[in-house]
């Protein structure tokens, strides 16, 4: 048979244990020579043939996924006879101080003529044997330890003198998407090259009504990365190896391995406007970069924000074989209380109280997804998608971490499943919720509450496609349905915090107030804001104070800085509507814009003579210009062709280092 490559037998460690054969002659024990990891075709088998580890000219590794055999090539010192020959293979994982047998660490295996190899144990079976060349199958289980292993190979005469061989070539054994009794199978290949094996992708940014998507180099194949995710997995985020079988435990760990505030993980977070000492969030393009520099420093590196963590956890996960996507929810909930609405105080100017209120709503939130089992819910169908999170927003079990919550328990409200599940279903699901604050010894007044807001166009990228899929149905039923309201009920009456409860029994009714904005409006350019009043009495004119203000917003939802603010008084006569508005010039917002150029307007209006006070807020977001390819001619695959980019500068100004 063909050798692929061979391993230089000069690191292998021999140890001979002599018998002695009647007459005092040394009994001729098989020993290993040489063995050829058949890289390539392990690689194509187990679709690893990308890692760098696998391509590398020195020193290459071999990349596995469990459950599935890969084949070993063995060179004898002779001849194999399954008759008086005993050749066994050693597995020790690389990380353990004291392998064990009973934590898994530690895996005997005969070399077998004949067995089942049904992916539930460990199983090496003899395929072929010409002259001294023994082709082996391995097989890991579909639970196996996903780590890097070690291999010695013993052999014998049986009952009789041994010989152990110590491979320099280590194992990394990998989750399976293609292995049914893995718990991260994915039965679509379509599905599992897209969040297995897709290097690239599209994660979207911007506000609700202007979604952006950016290209992200994922890279989950290159140098130092499947080394970094490991090291992510047991140093950072601490996983016992015996545990580092479970895909819940290993994404439940990197969602807080991939932050820096508990364990000095992957990527520090800075949501200021100064990023001194790091690279701007809005710099990065891609995993790569960021993973080797840790890997290199064991350093946090600055800086990040909500895409990035994600992006890189998608690396992470996929470096590791777990299919996973990165997730985009637009006006997603920060929810602090637990209450799973979002409460908003504000004064008597229609400013938000920034030291009362500790839930926001963020323009745009990235997490991500990963697929696998649940069977720490079972009974129940929670299976599929489950959504972590490696943004640093709150604590759970002590620790900056999110998820793994099951994507249907998110839908169906059932907020007391593990892990997480309440603040995943406030960050698409709560409502909003105004109170009018107007001292210490007064009552809260329960403005408005809005329940469609939150949560709109959950994106991510569509599978085989560079476009967007909206997966907003699989995260809650349609705004205004009954099952959704029943829904949010039942996550309501689980909730523990007061403000909850509280706002169960409240009622409201009110005036028709709409906001009109203009939207596709370019930096550069003036915008307004208008507010139209509804006077739905058949019988009563009002009069109605309105103060309309525009704030400058990070796109956490937190006010940067204050543009422009007006107070209208109007009467509104008797089933008719009026107009307010508010002019922005760029003068005006120029030098207050923050990186994702967003603004907030919102409106307080005050019924004279009533009792009733509204308030509403929207997210509004200038777009930048758009940059125009031309591509001369048709391209051909594998030729140099020539591309032109073009901008329009929309600005009065000139526009430098361009």
């Amino acid at each position: 048979d063909k050798i692929e490559s061979f391993e230089s037998p000069e690191p292998s460690v021999t140890v001979i244990i002599p018998s002695k054969a009647p007459g005092g002659a040394e009994t001729d024990v098989l020993t290993v020579r040489e063995v050829d990891m058949c890289l390539t075709l392990n690689g194509s088998d187990h679709h690893t043939d990308r890692y760098e580890l696998m391509t590398r000219k020195v020193n290459p590794q071999l990349v596995i996924r469990r459950g599935q055999p890969f084949q070993l090539d063995l060179v004898l010192s002779r001849a194999y006879n399954p008759a008086t020959d005993a050749i066994s293979f050693v597995f020790t994982l690389s990380e353990t101080d004291k392998p064990s047998y009973g934590h898994g660490t530690l895996i005997a295996v005969p070399l077998l003529a004949k067995g089942a190899q049904d992916g539930d144990t460990w199983s090496a079976v003899l395929q072929r044997s010409s002259e001294n060349v023994v082709s082996v199958n391995i097989t890991t289980p579909a639970n196996c330890i996903v780590g890097v292993w070690k291999m010695d190979i013993d052999t014998k005469l049986k009952d009789d003198g041994a010989v152990s061989y110590s491979h320099r070539t280590k194992i990394y054994v990998l989750f399976n998407a293609w292995c049914k009794k893995d718990q991260v199978y994915m039965k679509e290949e379509e599905r599992r090259r897209e969040f297995v094996e897709m290097d690239t992708g599209l994660i979207w940014r911007g506000s609700y009504n202007r979604m952006r998507p950016c290209i992200w180099n994922y890279a989950q194949f290159e140098k130092d990365v499947l080394d970094c995710s490991l090291f992510l997995v047991t140093k950072t985020g601490r996983v016992p190896l015996p545990s580092c079988s479970d895909p819940v435990k290993i994404t439940r760990a990197l969602s807080a391995a991939v932050n820096s505030p508990d364990d000095n993980g992957a990527l520090m977070g800075n949501w200021s406007a100064e990023f001194d000492g790091g690279t701007p969030p809005t710099k990065w393009v891609g995993s790569l970069m960021i993973l080797q520099r840790f890997y290199t420093n064991k350093k946090p590196v600055k800086y990040g924000q909500c895409w990035v963590f994600a992006g890189v956890l998608t690396t992470v996960c996929r470096a590791l074989g777990i299919p996973a996507r990165t997730v985009t929810t637009y006006a997603s909930a920060h929810d602090t209380q637990n209450s799973l609405t979002v409460d908003y105080f504000v004064d008597d100017k229609g400013g938000v109280m920034e030291e009362l209120t500790s839930d926001s709503i963020w323009n745009f939130h990235v997490w991500n997804e990963v697929w696998m089992k649940r069977p720490d819910l079972e009974p129940g169908d929670y299976d599929g998608w489950n959504a972590i999170d490696a943004t640093p927003q709150e604590m759970s079990e002590d620790v900056f971490r999110c998820g793994p919550t099951s994507v249907k328990a998110v839908k169906r409200g059932e907020v007391l499943k593990p892990y997480d599940s309440a603040f995943v279903y406030a960050e698409v699901n709560a409502d909003k919720v105004f109170w009018k604050y107007t001292g210490p010894t007064q009552p809260l007044k329960l403005l408005r509450k809005d329940t469609l807001g939150i949560g709109q166009h959950i994106s991510t990228k569509t599978v085989g496609q560079w476009s967007r899929e909206d997966i907003t149905q699989t995260y809650k039923y349609p705004e205004k349905s009954q099952d959704e309201r029943t829904a949010m009920l039942k996550a309501l009456k689980q909730s523990e915090s007061l403000f909850s409860r509280y706002y169960l029994n409240e009622e409201f009714n009110d005036i028709k107030f709409d906001f009109k904005l203009l939207d596709d409006i370019v930096i550069g350019s003036p915008f307004s804001a208008r507010v139209v009043l509804s006077n739905k009495s058949k019988d009563k004119d009002y009069k109605v104070t309105v103060i309309l203000r525009v704030d400058t917003v990070l796109y956490t939802g937190k006010v940067e800085d204050s543009v422009r603010k007006e107070k209208f008084d109007v009467v509104v006569k008797k089933r008719s509507e009026e107009e307010v508005k508010i002019d922005v010039s760029y003068e005006e917002y120029y030098n207050k814009l923050v990186d994702q150029c967003a603004f907030n307007i919102a409106c307080l209006a005050t019924v004279q003579d009533t009792n009733y006070e509204y308030f509403a807020q929207d997210d509004f977001r200038v777009r930048k210009p758009d940059v125009k390819f031309k591509i001369e001619g048709v391209p051909s695959e594998g030729q140099e062709f020539t591309a032109t980019a073009s901008v329009m500068n929309p600005l009065p100004v000139s526009l430098k280092r361009c």
